[in-house]
């Protein structure tokens, strides 16, 4: 019997048999979502050396690959293409024979996995930015990416995306009024049912950098400042946030995930919309190096990190451990 009068006792609770029956937050399979790159240049599988465990797949693999997925308990993916040439517009992105739109047929007539595609340019433009570039007094005289001039090739390719059999579209190229025309380019095209899952706040982040090697996306010159958030922000988050809820936005994508946390809890308590998070390539990349240097044990801390994604408000969370953690619940 102890000698001081604590009534309150939470300790009482982290006992096992109520620990779990009274935990705040899970992470289920079924919360998660997991990316899949697909190669149009490849001939066999390519493991992608900054992000252990990914690999480049060619078309012909990615029934396969997302099959590996759906083992797991995973029932989403995200479908990232590297098409087989680039031009200054990113035409690849919207051919209805692109990388994206074969494996895109093929994954939603031979699995039952949910078909999310990224629209974007990165990959597909040979100067590795997300748009048509313009150069003027608008760019300090240097070139930039013309807003406007994008809107319709982001509205082809969703289209041309939901066409192959996509059941969600993600635009990411964060352009001003993309998801008001990719929503009505949708419409107009017949597919009203297929949601949009807007990339709404997504910040120019040191965080990408093991993506741009999977994706083959990095820029060609500069920096994508212009167009992505400045970190420094954040009540600029819930202007860019309510501006894609007012065009049309079902799902609210916040990215990256771990260093903005306090924008995922910010947008959860702002808006009724669900809320995804993007646990991306470095958070992912950073975790594995350090776990090679036997400083912390990997599994323990990927799943942490997505208990710290779930616990700020994010409903979904595209991340490269889905496939690890959903194996490990």
């Amino acid at each position: 019997m102890s000698e001081y009068d604590l009534t309150d006792r939470p300790r009482r609770l982290r006992r096992d048999g109520v620990r779990d029956l009274v935990s705040e937050t899970t992470v289920r399979a079924s919360d998660l979502i997991a990316p899949v790159f697909v190669d149009a240049t490849a001939d066999e599988r390519v493991p992608i050396d900054s992000m252990p465990g990914h690999e480049r797949v060619p078309v012909e693999e990615s029934v396969a690959r997302v099959e590996e997925v759906l083992e797991t308990g995973v029932e989403a993916v995200m479908l990232f293409g590297i098409p087989e040439s680039k031009d200054a517009v990113g035409s690849g992105a919207w051919d209805e024979d692109g990388v994206v739109q074969r494996a895109t047929r093929a994954v939603s007539a031979e699995t039952d996995a949910y078909v999310l595609t990224d629209v974007c340019f990165c990959e597909y433009t040979e100067h590795g930015h997300c748009g048509v570039l313009e150069k003027g007094a608008r760019s300090g005289g240097g070139l930039t990416v013309d807003n406007d001039a994008t809107l319709a090739n982001l509205t082809r390719t969703a289209v041309s995306h939901a066409a192959a059999g996509a059941d969600m579209v993600a635009p990411s190229s964060m352009t001003d009024g993309m998801v008001g025309a990719i929503r009505s380019g949708l419409d107009r095209s017949g597919f009203e049912d297929v949601p949009v899952m807007s990339y709404a706040a997504k910040y120019q982040s040191a965080f990408y950098g093991p993506f741009r090697d999977a994706a083959d996306g990095a820029p060609a010159f500069g920096d994508r400042r212009h167009y992505q958030m400045n970190p420094a922000n954040a009540r600029e988050a819930i202007r860019e946030v309510r501006l894609d809820v007012e065009q049309g936005a079902d799902v609210l994508m916040v990215k990256p995930a771990l260093a903005y946390l306090d924008i995922v809890r910010a947008v959860r308590e702002e808006f009724d919309h669900p809320v995804a998070a993007y646990n991306v390539s470095g958070e992912y990349a950073m975790l594995h190096a350090a776990a090679e240097k036997g400083w912390l044990d990997l599994e323990a801390t990927a799943h942490e990190s997505l208990l710290a994604i779930k616990r700020a408000g994010a409903n979904l969370i595209l991340t490269y451990w889905a496939e690890t953690v959903a194996e490990r619940l």
